[in-house]
């Protein structure tokens, strides 16, 4: 039986800086419109981080029934790993995606925008289907295309519409960038799993696109968000401290410039991770009180 610890691994701890981070830039971009909820931010943290929990819970059951986690380098796998029981790695999934969708009701009674229980609903059938079912999409390699939306532009934007009402360019800016950021995370993941996901007939992005290209991928997205917060300093310069996340980043582009694998590309996971979560607080800050 699993451990404490092992449960905590298996929840993949490293991953909630994706949760959290659209949190911080949508909380930002409503209160530069005069429209901060601080229980809006609240229930979207929740939200978001049940969900994220969710996901990495319904990916260690789907991916260990399939056998595909029999080999994989990085945190413990719960299910691949013979540790626990599929179906009880299976209900814990379930019971995170279940308080994702109490907080996000909540949410929605209090905001009164009653059309966003259908974007909630299609949240949670995202997260489970990434690696669930029949054809789980993120076996075809729409995983960094449905990171983009859900944990960037749903995440950041959602955040602030129903805290504001409506949503703001500088807002859109900060979803691009989070998901820019959260697909970057995505794919180093995916650079590092190219040799078993091969084996398993996994046709994640980054095995259909290679070692290099992929690489080439990963650089262009954590340059988005800076790219960005150059273009938002024209009416708003305070959202330069950004670049207070630009050494991680750096550092993270090194290491994949040096043609790292495997267990050397962990640290790239977190630190890309740790860059968003940076990056992120430091333009909500600049977005509120800039």
């Amino acid at each position: 039986m699993a451990t404490v610890a092992q449960w905590v691994e298996g929840a993949r701890p490293r991953t909630l800086p994706n949760a959290v981070a659209p949190v911080l830039v949508g909380a930002g971009a409503a209160a530069s419109i005069d429209g901060f909820a601080w229980w809006g931010s609240v229930l979207a943290l929740v939200v978001a981080l049940a969900l994220i929990i969710g996901v990495n819970f319904a990916n260690d059951y789907s991916d260990g029934v399939r056998g595909t986690d029999a080999d994989r380098v990085g945190p413990v796998r719960l299910v691949g790993s013979g540790l626990v029981p599929p179906r009880l790695v299976r209900t814990v999934a379930f019971v995170c995606f279940g308080l994702a969708a109490v907080s996000g009701v909540v949410l929605v009674l209090l905001a009164g925008r009653w059309w966003m229980i259908v974007v909630g609903a299609v949240c949670v059938l995202g997260a489970w289907f990434y690696t669930g079912g029949k054809r789980p999409y993120g076996y075809a390699g729409y995983g960094e295309i449905a990171v983009f939306l859900f944990f960037g532009l749903v995440a950041v934007l959602g955040t602030q519409y129903v805290q504001s009402g409506r949503v703001s360019w500088a807002g859109i800016g900060g979803a691009i960038s989070v998901g820019a950021f959260s697909a970057g995370v995505l794919v180093a993941n995916n650079l590092r799993d190219i040799p078993t996901d091969r084996e398993t007939n996994k046709r994640t992005l980054a095995v259909r696109l290679g070692d290099a290209r992929t690489r080439v991928l990963y650089q262009l997205l954590v340059v988005i968000p800076f790219v960005i917060a150059v273009t938002t300093a024209f009416t708003n310069p305070w959202t330069l401290t950004a670049f207070v996340a630009a050494p991680l980043v750096i550092g993270c582009v090194r290491r994949i410039r040096s043609d790292a694998n495997g267990l050397a590309l962990i640290p790239v996971l977190r630190d890309t991770g740790l860059a968003m979560l940076v990056w992120a607080a430091a333009t909500a800050l600049s977005l509120a009180f800039g």
